[in-house]
């Protein structure tokens, strides 16, 4: 595996491999690689010939007061396990090369981004897609893949590959959950076992839904009032949001049906902010 640190180097072994006619995958991370890292690294090798994954800790998508400066690093364990799953390539630019002195330009997909995570947390959803945007132009990737765990993000890269033409595939990999239930997070490491619990509280509240949806109960007023009941008998939880919305178009929606999605945000005891979402007619 090689490891490529500056955006030159990088566009300019996209360019040779693209000479060759090999198929370049990108699997966009933060780093500090768990199982849901690893499955969308395994993913990516059985659609193109190399992957390759960034490594970048992206600070323009970082709020006041968010967690840019405690999120979790360790980048030789990175670097081991991604060269254990077969990767070509870990591209690790610093700030300063991905930010140079002077940069002032930003990508902004304008309806996806008005609500759920992006109401609360503005400029979050800018700060992404501007450096994916930068991520697809420096490694020209035929496909990238991205997780379901953050589905607003999902909607919003595929609408602006779409808007600008930019001839990548987005590729979605299903949640990637621990054996209680919990989604993978490289957040998760901050949570003591009391805190795990009420962590949990994401997933059942799913589940929760999903059973309400069963048995016929589809205004989503109701369904709302009894996931949010149930995350704030759990100690420490601070909903962020509770959404159900259209799997399509992101949209709101009145009455469930089954294209209708619940997607969560919650900060736990003032630290941990973790997402999750799942599909009524069939979380798992």
């Amino acid at each position: 595996m090689e490891v490529i640190e500056t955006p030159d180097k990088m566009i300019a072994w996209a360019r040779n491999h693209a000479v060759l006619g090999r198929k370049n995958v990108l699997v966009p991370t933060m780093g500090y690689f768990h199982e849901g890292h690893l499955s969308l690294m395994r993913m990516a090798r059985e659609y193109g010939d190399d992957v390759v994954v960034s490594l970048f800790v992206n600070p323009i998508q970082f709020g006041t007061n968010e967690d840019l400066s405690r999120y979790p690093s360790d980048f030789d364990r990175d670097a081991e396990l991604a060269e254990k799953e077969g990767v070509s390539v870990l591209f690790s630019p610093s700030t300063d090369k991905m930010y140079p002195a002077g940069f002032q330009t930003a990508v902004t997909v304008e309806h996806l981004s008005r609500h759920l995570c992006g109401a609360h947390r503005p400029g979050h959803f800018t700060g992404v897609t501007t450096v994916v945007v930068k991520l697809f132009h420096i490694i020209r990737p035929d496909f990238a893949v991205f997780g379901q765990k953050d589905f607003q993000q999902l909607a919003i890269i595929r609408r602006m590959v779409l808007d600008l033409n930019m001839g990548v595939e987005i590729l979605a990999h299903p949640i990637v959950r621990e054996q209680d239930g919990l989604a993978m997070s490289s957040r998760n490491i901050y949570l003591d076992k009391d805190q795990r619990a009420s962590a949990l509280s994401l997933s059942k509240s799913i589940e929760l839904a999903c059973e309400l949806f069963q048995k016929g109960i589809r205004d989503t007023t109701r369904l709302g009032e009894k996931v949010s009941a149930f995350i704030s008998s759990h100690a420490g939880t601070d909903i962020d949001y509770v959404g159900f919305v259209d799997s399509n178009t992101l949209e709101f929606v009145s009455e469930a049906d089954n294209s209708t999605r619940l997607l969560l945000a919650v900060t736990l005891f003032n630290k941990v902010r973790l997402i999750d979402n799942g599909l009524l007619a069939g979380f798992s």
